[in-house]
């Protein structure tokens, strides 16, 4: 029931404060009618799939923007681009409903923009002179992986910060730098990679992961199942080049072609990986020493 004192407004007043209403509760934003639909798309399509999640952000229309299937499909085959593009069609529609962007979300995947880091600590014990007690040291060391789209990754075992890493993991990097490169397969989750310690005894280096993340699509850490020394034979070998992930495929973890270097499985050392991308190797939480940083969870 209306009341009586309610104040009777005319028609043209109404719709005048409603129109009023709306231009004061949407926020006006002229700059972006100056950039065409068309300038949007060639600047979109030259982002990373994750500055395009930023750029999401700005504003609506930039959001249904970014949703174009386009931009998804070209990051999509080109973290996929092992498995083909007709393998990658038949996922698309057999998993994610046709979406290349549920696809990119959902799909495992490693990614190549950064590092994957495990931080591996332990004790040793030193030697103290004209004292009863001896002191004790805590070494942290770390492993560092550096995937590529083609199926190779670049491995580096060392002592040093994630900064000073990062300027040396590339194909340009010499023996001397300690940075070896192999293979790697991934099927769903799992990931099979494998690199050759080359020498006088040339030794396979074998390392099985499982991806997971902290959020949809992160993908930002990695589980180490197993990690797996053997030996091979110089004739099994042809050059550091060679797909050594092909020739140890199937072995067991106690198989060994060099009498001379036994199979090992790793005990120790298997700290989860990390992912630090370039733009922040220099204010990650990994390049603090130990005697500010004494242990640190993955998460």
């Amino acid at each position: 029931m209306a009341s009586d004192f309610a104040p009777s407004v005319p028609a043209e007043l109404e719709s005048a404060l409603r129109l009023r209403s709306m231009r004061y509760l949407v926020t006006q934003r002229p700059w972006l009618d100056l950039y065409g639909i068309n300038l949007l798309h060639e600047v979109f399509a030259r982002l990373a799939p994750y500055d395009l999640g930023r750029a999401s952000c700005v504003c609506r229309k930039w959001r249904y923007t970014i949703r174009n299937p386009i931009f998804w499909r070209n990051a999509c085959l080109k973290a996929w681009q092992v498995s083909g593009v007709v393998e990658n069609y038949k996922t698309l529609q057999k998993k994610y409903e046709g979406s290349w962007r549920k696809m990119w979300l959902l799909r495992p995947r490693v990614r190549t923009d950064g590092l994957y880091v495990s931080r591996n600590t332990y004790i040793r014990t030193g030697v103290a002179e004209w004292t009863v007690t001896n002191p004790v040291h805590v070494v942290c060391y770390f492993r560092y992986i550096r995937f590529f789209p083609s199926g190779r990754f670049l491995y580096k075992n060392s002592s040093q910060k994630v900064k000073d890493v990062a300027k040396s993991m590339n194909f340009r990097a010499s023996k001397t730098d300690s940075v070896f490169g192999g293979h790697y397969t991934l099927s769903d989750d799992k990931v099979e990679a494998a690199l050759l310690y080359p020498g006088m005894r040339p030794t396979v280096l074998r390392i099985r992961l499982r991806l997971r993340g902290t959020a949809a699509g992160a993908n930002n850490r990695m589980d180490m199942l197993s990690l797996v020394t053997s030996g091979v034979n110089n004739n099994e070998v042809r050059g550091d080049d060679e797909d050594i992930l092909g020739l140890v495929e199937g072995w067991q973890d106690d198989e060994t072609h060099n009498p001379d270097v036994p199979a090992i499985s790793h005990k120790r050392g298997l700290t989860p990986f990390v992912f630090v991308p370039f733009e922040e190797v220099e204010k990650s939480v990994l390049n603090l020493p130990v005697d500010k940083m004494d242990f640190f969870v993955p998460g």
